[in-house]
């Protein structure tokens, strides 16, 4: 009975992590290496669709490898937990991460 209870609420933490949003397209905005970084996050089905840079102000050598890595992660992964930062753009990343965030904020 024990494992069942414990099967049953880790079946629930998973689920809440996977967390259903609102459908719409949302914008938010991070603190990158140089200055702001603005994300337009589509939702579909309750699920992210789509994440792209709008606008920044980073080096585009430098901001590009968290784009073209951590922004399939964040749509296969439904959010920022779990995505890593991407070494060598870690400001960078990290504005990505929170840009991300404060769209989802929004599609709660």
């Amino acid at each position: 009975m024990r494992k069942i209870v414990l099967l049953l609420a880790s079946i629930g933490l998973m689920t809440a992590a996977q967390a259903a949003y609102k459908d719409g397209t949302y914008e938010g905005e991070g603190d990158g290496n140089h200055g702001k970084i603005t994300v337009s996050v589509d939702v579909k089905g309750g699920k992210i669709a789509n994440v792209k840079v709008l606008k920044h102000t980073e080096t585009d050598m430098i901001i590009q490898a968290p784009i073209d890595n951590m922004i399939p992660e964040i749509v296969k992964k439904n959010g920022v937990d779990g995505v890593e930062t991407v070494a060598g753009a870690t400001n960078s990343s990290k504005g990505i991460q929170q840009a991300v965030k404060n769209a989802l904020a929004k599609a709660q």
